[in-house]
């Protein structure tokens, strides 16, 4: 790709149009830098919540809290935000910087060219070059299907919940939901209402809280539009609140109980039934796995009749489902609420440093100086990636936290590269921190951890606030370092 001739340059460019790759071109564009593209796969911005439209999609983090600081909407109707919401907000954000966003454009590959010292990116139309190139593809974006024997054989339709096929009639039907993460807790309980039948297949039982929602009154929207210090004031205090989460799983063996005795309890509440509610009680520690939230998982068992199968499918025969524990169950349709792609990135395969690939460079799980800069890999950021994650706050804080990294970063200058030593040792510190928490000590098999090194590659191991205060310290040594060298 490197002979091709370039049909296009960006001084920046950013791959993604997701809350990442829109809050990077906004801050990047208000600071005055306006030679960048933002390349998107889809036919829309938004990522995740472009993506995901099943029933009874959702956020689990206040909405207030879980949108740009730069970017607020008094408008929010709840406290927390319907999936459409979000998908409006981003499309609305994005008008700011949609002369930069190039849709239905796939970045194929991206290489590093020692010679031109610029990032070669190859796309359907041609090959564009960047000084600089953003990695802000997200870490849920690929959907993650499970290997079961005979799957192809399977005679009804089936389709996963990131790609919900809104042509099939789930009506009168019997509906297989494999998984019970965050989407199955969601989507369960609106199939349940339309369908004959629903059977749920759990890997593993999910603790469960209850969703403390409401509706904003118009007066309070009317605030939040009118007085400029009301939604920073409400932002910190969600903030504030939601940091206190990190102790249920840093440790902390009072606030461990408190909240393991809150899921049970909303449990035995929602679950008459002894047999069925010993089969959704977790045999892990809570927060080794994301902690949901809903008020209608647990009645859809008894108000719906839906059927628990206490194991993962196994194999298709025909329009049957078996499960591993040998159980057979006749169905229509399946529904793969099974996750993503999360700890193994697909993307990086297709991004080539000096000697290698992303991929390459991950065998051992993910790792960046700072969740944000990889070694070998020059003039490069990942946004969302290593251990840039939460399991207590918003998502939002963190991107926003990598987003000011490079800003500060590009502030300094020269050739943008970070050495193996420092992203060793900030990768140390970390896999020391995590030691203790609960992701991994709580005994459960977790998405937040590589498979293949048993690293917590996927969460900060720390209070949110701290992740700021470790990258504005991190970005200082990285200045101070491309100074030394040049």
């Amino acid at each position: 790709m490197t002979d091709e001739t370039p049909v296009a340059h960006s001084d920046i460019a950013i791959v993604g149009a997701g809350f990442a790759g829109i809050g990077l071109a906004i801050r990047l564009q208000r600071s005055g830098q306006t030679d960048f593209t933002v390349f998107e796969r889809a036919a829309a911005v938004g990522g995740t919540w472009r993506d995901n439209t099943y029933p009874g999609v959702a956020c689990d983090i206040p909405a207030h809290l879980y949108s740009l600081s730069f970017a607020t909407n008094p408008g929010w109707s709840n406290v927390f935000a319907q999936g459409h919401e979000i998908r409006d907000y981003l499309e609305r954000t994005a008008d700011e910087v949609r002369s930069r966003i190039r849709l239905n454009t796939p970045v194929l590959d991206m290489a590093w060219d020692e010679t031109r010292e610029l990032w070669m990116l190859g796309t359907p139309g041609g090959v564009h070059t960047a000084r600089l190139l953003v990695l802000a593809c997200g870490r849920l974006a690929d959907p993650y299907i499970p290997r079961i024997e005979a799957l192809e054989e399977f005679t009804g339709e089936m389709f996963h919940s990131a790609r919900w096929d809104h042509d099939v009639d789930l009506a009168g039907k019997r509906v297989a939901v494999v998984g019970s993460g965050a989407s199955a807790v969601q989507l369960m309980p609106r199939i349940a209402e339309l369908a004959d039948h629903v059977t749920l297949f759990q890997r593993s039982a999910p603790y469960v809280v209850p969703r403390v929602d409401r509706a904003y009154t118009d007066a309070e929207r009317a605030l939040f539009a009118k007085d400029p210090d009301e939604i920073p004031r409400l932002r910190s205090e969600l903030f504030w609140a939601a940091e206190e989460g990190f102790a249920e799983r840093a440790g902390d063996p009072r606030r461990t109980e408190a909240a393991r005795a809150r899921a049970l309890a909303h449990l035995a509440k929602g679950i008459g039934d002894p047999q069925l509610r010993k089969l959704l009680t977790p045999d892990y520690e809570i927060g080794c796995k994301r902690v949901l939230i809903s008020n209608e998982y647990y009645p859809a068992f008894e108000r719906y009749g839906v059927t628990l199968v206490n194991s993962p499918i196994a194999a298709i025969d025909g329009g049957t489902a078996i499960g591993a524990d040998g159980t057979a169950h006749e169905v229509d349709v399946i529904v793969f609420a099974t996750g993503f792609l999360a700890a193994e990135q697909p993307y990086a395969a297709h991004v080539h440093g000096r000697s290698e690939t992303l991929a390459e460079h991950w065998a051992g799980g993910m790792r960046a100086y700072g969740s944000t800069m990889v070694a070998g890999f020059p003039q490069l950021f990942v946004l969302d990636g290593p251990n840039a994650g939460l399991g207590h706050n918003s998502a939002i804080h963190m991107i926003e936290s990598q987003i000011e990294f490079v800003l500060q970063a590009l502030a300094g200058g020269g050739t943008l590269e970070v050495s193996s030593t420092a992203e060793q040792a900030w990768t140390e510190t970390l896999d020391a921190r995590a030691e203790s928490t609960v992701w991994t000590t709580g005994g459960c098999d977790s998405w937040y951890v590589d498979p293949r090194s048993g690293r917590l590659t996927l969460l900060w191991p720390g209070f949110a606030h701290e992740f700021r205060a470790a990258l504005e310290e991190a970005v200082l040594q990285l200045t101070v370092s491309n100074e030394a060298r040049s």
